[in-house]
C-alpha cells in the first residue's frame, strides 16, 4: 500500500508540468490522425504508430513513405536525420536515468522534445522518487499523443478544418520552457552559447539542416568548457 502510495504522489507531481504539452499534443495527434485519414488509412494506423512509433514529425513523414515503394534503407536514413537530435538527449540523459531499473526502458523509447525539457527543467519535489516522476512525464506526454492521434484517426472523416500553422503551439512552448529555465539559472553560459551557435549555424547551414550541425557544435563546445562552467556554477552557490 505504500510503495502505491509512493507512485501515486509521484504521478500527482509530474502531471501539472505536461498540462502545457497536453494541449500541444492532442491538437497535433489529431492533425495527424485527420492526415492519415486524409490519406486512406484507418484509424487503426494513426493509432499504433503513435503507440509504437512515438516520433512526432517522423510519423508524418512515415504516413507518405506507406505510399511508395519499399524502401527500408531510406526510411532508415531519413528517420536517422528527422530525429538525430534525440541521440543528444539520450546521451545527456544517461545519469539522470542511472538506477531506474525496467523503467529505463520504457524512458528511453519515449524520449522525446518535451519530456526532455521537462525532466531537465523542473525542480522535483524532495518527497517525490525521481525516476517515477520522470517515467510519469514519459507517459503521459506519450499518452496525450497517442489520444490525439486515435481522436484524429476515428473522427477525421467527419472533421476538415485548417491546420495550418497549429504546430507553432509546441514552438511557443519550448520558447515558454526556455525563459523559464533562463530565470532560474543565476549565470546563462550555456544558454548564451546555445543561442549563439544556434544563430551560427542557422546562417551557415539554412533552416532546413542547421539543427544537427547546431547540436554538435553546442556539445563539443560545452565539452570542452565543462570545467570553466562547473567552476562559475560552484563559485554562484
Amino acid at each position: 500500500m505504500k510503495n502505491k502510495s509512493h507512485i501515486w504522489i509521484a504521478f500527482r507531481s509530474a502531471f501539472p508540468p505536461t498540462v502545457p504539452i497536453m494541449t500541444g499534443f492532442v491538437f497535433l495527434g489529431i492533425a495527424y490522425g485527420i492526415y492519415m485519414n486524409s490519406l486512406g488509412f484507418g484509424a487503426i494506423y494513426p493509432i499504433l504508430m503513435s503507440l509504437f512509433i512515438f516520433a512526432g514529425s517522423m510519423e508524418f513523414v512515415a504516413a507518405n513513405l506507406l505510399l511508395v515503394a519499399f524502401n527500408p534503407l531510406n526510411a532508415l536514413f531519413l528517420t536517422l536525420m528527422v530525429n538525430a537530435r534525440h541521440l543528444f538527449y539520450g546521451i545527456s540523459m544517461l545519469e539522470k536515468y542511472k538506477g531506474m531499473g525496467k523503467k529505463k526502458f520504457y524512458m528511453i523509447f519515449g524520449l522525446c522534445d518535451e519530456s526532455f525539457a521537462i525532466n531537465n527543467t523542473v525542480d522535483v519535489p524532495q518527497n517525490v522518487d525521481k525516476g517515477w516522476f520522470m517515467f510519469f512525464v514519459t507517459l503521459l506526454n506519450h499518452s496525450y499523443w497517442v489520444i490525439g492521434s486515435a481522436i484524429g484517426g476515428i473522427f477525421g472523416a467527419y472533421l476538415s478544418f485548417n491546420t495550418e500553422g497549429l504546430e507553432f503551439v509546441m514552438t511557443a512552448l519550448f520558447v515558454v520552457i526556455f525563459i523559464e529555465q533562463w530565470a532560474k539559472e543565476k549565470k546563462h553560459h550555456s544558454a548564451l552559447a546555445g543561442l549563439g551557435l544556434s544563430v551560427i549555424s542557422l546562417l551557415i547551414f539554412g533552416g532546413n539542416h542547421f539543427i544537427i550541425p547546431a547540436m554538435l557544435m553546442i556539445l563539443g563546445t560545452l565539452t570542452v568548457l565543462r570545467k570553466s562552467l562547473e567552476k562559475v556554477e560552484a563559485h554562484t552557490i
